[in-house]
Formats: structure tokens, sequence, C-alpha cells
């Protein structure tokens, strides 16, 4: 382990996060993919197993590769994908592969996989928010020439993610929002955005509710938060479920492939996977991941304070806060603190390309430790040349 940790730059703790909760995610899901693979695979769950493995560890391949790219070229990379990301999400909802009401899929030629566009699109998005707002530091309190040509942006991609998934249109918007605040955007511009954004909100579910055939997510929605407030067991399966699956785990957990709600869980290896997870291996390992997941962030936010750039620490923070964000939600879901969302747990979910995205993210974020390391030692070269002479 130590030797490979030296073939490896940026920072390590990170890429320890990254290996657990990896491994945890190998385990949890060959665990709770049983009734899948009876459904579709007559019970052969080794395939799962071994198609997981596959994606996970081309995960780190991406990772390795992203962090061996200075940061500032994704930058100029950004540009090119904000003009592919708006045109995808509008192909998309128009022809895109329909689950649940929604059309976030478009396959992939060749193979069984699908891909997400909205993974894609909330990559480049917080890339590109992060690059404007690094460019307009010298004019970032006005109005015309620094918030409006970042808002734009914002509010076409968000806007387009929203109609077939609100909760990933949510995370992406809240991210931003964040990053424009650590931008030093003004925060009366900010809590203006909120308003734009509540206000189109409410101007999509009226216009849906006006036309019901355009969009039935928007029902798909009042449902979940109704169910949630009525706590009404028959309403809420997936939920109680889920309880069922952490109150049984107890303290310790009933240890690995034991675990019995995994047949009842529509969703057991990729939304409800937190509580599968519980149920096999306890409550303390379920704090352990959230604590994983605050290092993560706490880490990152090391990475802001060391770097020299504004737009290293903006990449930085968005991209951490992004996946942490989304890993709380995901976990407050599974406890029945947060209505349904629909939003896998990064890293330890199963997928495909959402894997491969997040990767990707972190890939980015150790590209910044790495280069900031890289600029301390030659600071302190060069001090310690200075001291000698």
């Amino acid at each position: 382990m130590l030797k490979v940790f030296n073939h490896i730059k940026g920072d390590k703790v990170i890429w320890t996060i990254v290996l657990l909760l990896s491994l945890v995610s190998i385990l949890v899901v060959y665990s709770s993919i049983v009734a899948l693979a009876y459904r579709y695979k007559a019970g052969n769950t080794e395939y799962y197993l071994i198609k997981h493995t596959i994606i996970v560890g081309f995960g780190f391949l991406l990772m390795y590769l992203m962090h061996k790219v200075k940061y500032t070229y994704y930058s100029r990379i950004s540009q090119i994908a904000m003009y592919i990301a708006a045109p995808l999400l509008l192909y998309t909802l128009i022809k895109g592969v329909t689950a649940g009401d929604a059309s976030r899929w478009l396959p992939i030629p060749g193979t069984s996989l699908t891909f997400q566009t909205s993974d894609f699109a909330k990559l480049a998005l917080i890339i590109y928010v992060a690059r404007l707002l690094a460019i307009k530091q010298d004019q970032i309190k006005d109005f015309r020439s620094a918030f409006l040509p970042i808002v734009v942006p914002i509010v076409i991609i968000c806007g387009l993610i929203l109609p077939a998934n609100l909760s990933t249109a949510a995370v992406l918007f809240t991210t931003c929002l964040v990053i424009m605040f650590i931008g030093r955007v003004k925060v009366k511009y900010i809590m203006a955005l909120i308003g734009i954004g509540l206000a189109g909100l409410a101007l999509f579910i009226a216009i849906v509710f006006a036309f019901p055939n355009l969009n039935s997510r928007v029902e798909t929605w009042k449902n979940r938060i109704e169910n949630f407030k009525s706590g009404d067991s028959e309403s809420n399966y997936q939920a109680e479920q889920a309880k069922i699956a952490i109150a049984t785990g107890g303290i310790m957990g009933k240890g690995p492939g034991n675990s019995t709600q995994r047949n009842f869980l529509p969703q057991a290896s990729s939304d409800f996977i937190y509580a599968i997870l519980i149920e096999e291996y306890g409550l303390i390992t379920g704090l352990l991941v959230v604590f994983l997941y605050i290092v993560l962030l706490y880490r990152a936010i090391r990475i802001v304070g060391r770097s020299p750039k504004t737009f290293g620490s903006l990449l930085a923070i968005g991209l951490s806060f992004s996946l942490v964000f989304q890993a709380m939600i995901n976990m407050a879901v599974a406890v029945s603190l947060f209505p349904v969302t629909g939003q896998p747990l990064p890293l330890v979910s199963m997928g495909g390309t959402s894997i491969w995205f997040t990767s990707i993210a972190i890939g980015i974020v150790l590209s910044v430790s790495r280069e900031t390391e890289k600029e301390e030692i030659i600071e302190e070269e060069e001090g310690g040349d200075l001291a000698t002479a």
C-alpha cells in the first residue's frame, strides 16, 4: 500500500477515504443485489459483483488520470463542456430513456450502460462557475459585468435538469450558491438568485398543472412530499422498509450477507444502500461512513486554505461540497429525515457513469491538491536557497 501511495500525488487522506468507500461499496452492493440477480440474471449475483467491481476499478483509473492533469486546464475544458451540456440535456428531455416518468438517460452505444446527462452537466457547470468567479474577482461586486454572466448558465443548466430531476437541480443550484458566496458575490445578489430559482420552480409547476400532459414528475414530487408529511406506512413503503433495516441492524449489524430487507427494498443497491449497510454492518459502520464524508469535505477545505489560486480554491470546494451534500441527502432519506429524492450515495451506490463522474470530480480535487503541494515544495526550496545564499 505504501509503495502505491508513493506513485500518486495529492491529498493522501482523500485517496484513503475513496478507497475505503469503494471497498464498502463492493461489499454492500454484492449483498444488496440478490433480488435483482434473481429477477434478471437467474440468481447470478457474481455477474453484478464483477460488473460493479470493473466500474469501480475504471473509476479509480479515471481519478488517477484526472489528478495527473494540471487543474488549470479544466478551466478551458469547461467552456467546451458547457456548449455540449445544454444541448445534451435538452436532447435527453426529448429523446432520453424514460424510467419512473423521467427522461434522464441516454444509452451508451455498444454497451448495456446508460449515461445520465445531468452528471456531466453538473460537473461542467461547477467548473465553469468557478472559472467565471476567478476571472471576475476584480469586478465581482458589479451586477452587470460579473453577476449576470455567472447567473445565466446556472439558470439554463438547472432549468434543463429540473423537469426530469428536481433533486439534482436543487443540489446543483445550492452548490452554485455556495461557490458564489465563497467567491465574494454580494449576498443581496445571491438572495435575488434564490428568489429567481423559487419563482422559476413555481412557474414550472403552474404550467405543468395547467397542461398536465407536459410532465408527470410534478405529481410524483407532490406525492412524495405528502407521503413524507403523513408518515403513513402504506404510502411510504420504501422509507418504512429502510427503517426496518436500520432498526433490525442495531449497533453491530446482522453481519455481511445477512440482510433481509434487501428482498423488499426496490432500490436496495442504489438509493437505499445506506439502510442495507446499517442492517448488515451496524450503526457504528453507518456513523463511520458519515465521518468519512465529513473528513472528505474537511480535507477539501484544507486544500482551499493552501491553494494560492482563486480558481483552484473554488474548484476544490465546489466539487467536494456537491458530493458531500448529495451524500448527506441520500443518508437523510434512508433514515427518514427527508422525502425520497432518488439521489445515489456517491462512491457507494451501484451505478455506472455516476461512479465515473464522481471519480472524475474527486480526481480534479486531487489535481488541485497536487499542484498546491508542488508549489509549496518550490517555495520551500527557493526559501532554502535564499537562506544559504
